[in-house]
């Protein structure tokens, strides 16, 4: 089979989703004893063993059925790296190897041939998923608190696919044979942070290792869980979209890191930074003013040069386009080798924060922010500012939303299937990170991308796994998405950063926001398995032969092909709505036995929905119930997406699935002329 480079996808956050120790015993950290029992795989650059987070106190036994082990390796003994909590750790470099034609040090980046973590990027996802508890952990002095993994009890495997050469890269052939190994160990849920780019590979093509791995896991029983992407906010940047995998979007949460900055006019105003340094008091600020045809290129961040003369000792005030880090450094490196004392950079919130070298002060602001500076600047005769050390901000006042970079729906491979299907917190995430890490601090980093909420929601996982052990992953999934969070703790929507910041919607977020106590009882459940997954090949328009190649088994589509709509999905996606379309849903009943949930519709702007019946009532007999959502067009136009809801309701449980829906209904006319 040809082989495929793919990409890694680069403390606070467990109270913010309702985990915290301190809350009621009835969680769902508590009901599922913290995930004891459950083993979770993690796909990804290794593990740094010496860590806190993977120590085994309070522990018991190894389960009995782990298959799995630990490998000897470069710097790697199983006698001293693994233990009751590290239980597995093997390494997968060949199909890199035979990609890169070079020896694995080539590029001069420091790497081990052993599990043995040199990127940082493995070990931080994995604390995420399942470290134990760490107390006093902060990153230089700020988000001070006990840093833990969502089910601290859970047992980790690893499984090194991701080598630390050109940032990160993953053999979809290590891939696959990773995936291999952790089915026959006997992982119960698998997180891969990783992912590839856009155009995508095809659900049976064998180079998405990943869609093809995850295939004959979930066939297993085990849950995959997978990163959306960091592409975003564009549309169709979404990866990871076949309908067996839990693909994930990364959100920020009820915390941030404000550096106060107050103007020689008293006037204070609040940005963003990790800097922990001295307080810059009051001192000259400088806006480079341009003489060109021109003037604002001067102040363009990428375009600063060093300049003491023109620097040295001041505050400088740049304006950047771009909403990456890169035009940070850039701006931090040239005013620090001008002998400048901090850097004031307006631009597009991209909410992920990381310290500038040497602890140098930049603060991010939005244009606004950046606006009223400049106009101080330009009015003041002695402009001067003072820039705060970075103070943390938690609670109510801090809004969570969809991170600028989470890429987004549709799926650009199969829009029918509504993708991500939830988000996590994948934002200035604090964990362990190896030593090589450049932004470690004390064993700790604090990094952002989809990276950061993928181990999120399997850490998750793992708790409903501990307490629903008969639950497959569709059912795991279904939990998820239709009790997933849609509005902050305030009461007030979920909002998605872009261009510019919107009400999120389905394609930012799935379902919403992770929500893991409400999942513990969802009340219903869209069930799904293998016969449902052959059926979205069938529809997708795959051949017997192809189908028959990724299930390993003979495998032959109905003569009528069937509709992706069809697919016992927990949300409903219809890309090219013309005048009216039925799809069915089967729903299975996990709550009490004797329920009558009656359904509640928000139908998409330009539709008219109806569900038939609108009451299903179940009972000790009845467990499961099918029924029809009907969806009409209004009016013959086109349209783009338009987003509504039906919720299945006890009075006690709100089972909701999204509804995205477009008008398709006329062609467009050309026009002679």
């Amino acid at each position: 089979m040809p082989n495929t480079l793919f990409r890694l996808q680069t403390t606070r956050s467990w109270d913010f989703l309702g985990l915290s120790p301190s809350h009621s015993p009835t969680s769902l950290l508590y009901k599922s004893r913290m995930g004891d029992g459950v083993i979770v795989g993690m796909l990804d650059s290794g593990i740094w063993p010496e860590s806190k987070a993977f120590n085994d106190a309070g522990l018991g036994p190894i389960p009995s059925r782990w298959k799995g082990g630990c490998e000897p390796a470069e710097q790697f003994d199983p006698a001293k790296h693994c233990n009751r909590k590290i239980i597995g750790a093997r390494w997968f470099v060949d199909g890199f190897l035979a990609e890169y034609g070079r020896p694995l040090n080539a590029s001069g980046d420091l790497e081990f041939l052993s599990p043995r973590d040199a990127n940082g990027h493995g070990t931080h996802t994995s604390s995420t998923a399942v470290g134990s508890f760490v107390s006093n952990v902060s990153y230089r002095g700020i988000g001070y608190g006990t840093a833990r993994g969502g089910a601290p009890r859970a047992r980790l495997a690893i499984y090194k696919v991701c080598w630390n050469v050109l940032g990160g890269q993953c053999s979809s052939a290590d891939i696959l044979k990773a995936f291999d190994e952790a089915i026959h160990d006997g992982v119960d849920v698998l997180s891969l942070s990783i992912g590839t780019a856009i155009p995508l590979f095809s659900d049976v093509d064998d180079r998405d290792g990943i869609a093809t791995g995850a295939f004959h896991a979930v066939a297993r029983g085990i849950t995959v869980v997978c990163g959306a992407a960091n592409d975003g906010p564009a549309a169709q940047t979404v990866q990871n979209t076949a309908p067996w995998i839990l693909t994930v979007g990364a959100s920020t949460m009820d915390r941030a890191f404000h550096t106060l900055i107050t103007l020689g006019n008293n006037e204070t105003l609040a940005g963003e930074a990790i800097y922990t340094g001295k307080e810059i008091g009051f001192t000259s600020l400088l806006y480079p003013e341009g003489t060109t045809l021109d003037p604002t290129l001067a102040g363009v961040c990428e375009r600063l040069s060093p300049n003491a003369t023109l620097m040295a000792g001041k505050v400088v005030l740049c304006f950047t386009y771009t909403s990456r880090r890169l035009a940070v450094t850039i701006a931090a490196e040239a005013v620090k080798a001008s002998r400048g004392v901090g850097v004031i950079v307006a631009k597009n919130p991209s909410d992920g924060l990381a310290p500038c070298s040497d602890d140098f002060p930049c603060v991010e602001v939005d244009y606004e922010i950046g606006t009223r500076i400049l106009l101080y600047f330009r009015s003041a005769r002695f402009p001067v500012v003072k820039l705060s050390r970075t103070i943390t901000a938690v609670g109510k006042a801090v809004q969570a939303k969809v991170a600028f970079f989470s890429s987004r729906g549709p799926s650009s491979i199969s829009p029918a299937v509504l993708k991500p299907d939830v988000a996590a917190p994948g934002v200035n995430i604090l964990a362990a990170t190896c030593p090589f890490d450049p932004l470690e601090d004390n064993g700790y980093a604090m990094h952002s991308g989809t990276s950061m909420s993928t181990p999120h929601v399997a850490g998750i996982v793992a708790l409903l796994k501990a307490l629903h052990p008969g639950w497959s992953p569709a059912a795991l999934r279904s939990a998820l998405v239709t009790t997933a969070w849609r509005n902050n703790p305030s009461g007030f929507p979920i909002f998605a950063s872009a261009n510019p910041l919107k009400l999120a919607d389905p394609f930012d977020m799935g379902g919403g926001i992770a929500n893991p106590n409400s999942a513990a009882e969802p009340g219903l459940v869209y069930d799904a398995g293998m016969p449902d997954y052959i059926v979205y090949l069938c529809a997708m328009g795959y051949n017997d032969s192809e189908i028959s190649h990724l299930t390993k088994k003979p495998t032959h589509c109905p003569t009528r092909r069937p509709s992706v709509t069809d697919v016992n999905l927990p949300s409903i996606t219809i890309p090219s709505l013309r005048s009216s379309i039925t799809v069915t849903r089967t729903v299975t009943n996990t709550g009490p036995p004797e329920s009558i949930y009656w359904a509640e519709i928000k139908p998409p702007s330009g539709t008219i929905v109806t569900v038939k019946p609108h009451v299903l009532a179940f009972n000790r007999k009845t467990k499961k119930m099918a029924f029809g959502v009907t969806v009409r067009a209004v009016a013959l136009v086109n349209t783009g997406y338009y987003f509504g809801s039906l919720v299945w309701t006890d009075g006690l449980h709100a089972v909701r699935s999204p509804l995205a829906v477009r008008i398709v209904n006329q062609a467009p006319f050309y026009s002679a002329e």
